[in-house]
């Protein structure tokens, strides 16, 4: 029998119930899906849907760690798969906000030849990711949220991760790391997906915004 992240996958998602199963994340992630710069949650908004589809999958395995989202994502709360499905194409069709967290300037230039080196060939010579592969797309993403998944991957905490990435994260200096992430952070998404200035997701107007 296929496993649950193949059969999402083969779903045609219904963006209006996944618009109904968003209301679940957004007392972490936001109404916009932009998490918080601090890296305490990631952007989720605009992430391609199967790398959507596959983390939420894991999560539900017991393949990546996340008691918070473990209990999000409990069948009782996300159904099946095409739920899963729903809710990640609701997701990947949000705008990104282009002010996520960033890391130090004067790290970029060093951080730009690591990731040419080490990253673009799997997450893209602008990190966009794939989505025939399930590499998440990197672009906008909040810089001390990578730094803690960077941390995870390297003690064996994400246990769903690239075993080619956790060889090539054990085998950084800490300074690398900072550089290439501090790098990454500053790329930003491409005009189509971002979100104009001011923009507030129409489908939750009532909720309140926390300070990004």
């Amino acid at each position: 029998m296929p496993s649950e992240f193949d059969q999402a996958l083969r779903k045609v998602p219904d963006v209006a119930n996944g618009r109904r199963l968003f209301s679940l994340c957004i007392a972490c992630h936001g109404p916009e899906g932009w998490g918080r710069s601090d890296g305490s949650y990631p952007q989720i908004a605009g992430q391609l849907a199967s790398v959507i589809i596959k983390q939420l999958a894991d999560i539900r395995a017991g393949n990546r760690a996340n008691p918070i989202m473990r209990a999000f994502t409990s069948r009782r709360v996300l159904g099946g798969p095409q739920e899963i499905a729903d809710l990640a194409a609701y997701i990947a069709g949000l705008p990104m906000t282009p002010h996520n967290g960033r890391g130090p300037d004067y790290l970029v230039d060093e951080g730009r030849p690591i990731y040419r080196k080490h990253c673009a060939d799997c997450h893209g010579d602008e990190a966009e990711g794939d989505a025939d592969e399930h590499i998440p797309l990197l672009q906008g993403q909040h810089y001390r949220y990578m730094k803690r998944q960077f941390d995870h991957i390297r003690t064996g905490q994400r246990r769903n991760a690239d075993p080619k990435m956790t060889k090539q994260i054990q085998s950084f200096s800490r300074h690398d790391e900072n550089a290439v992430l501090s790098y990454v952070s500053h790329i930003l998404p491409p005009a189509e997906k971002r979100a104009p200035p001011g923009w507030r997701n129409p489908d939750f107007p009532l909720i309140p915004r926390h300070p990004q």
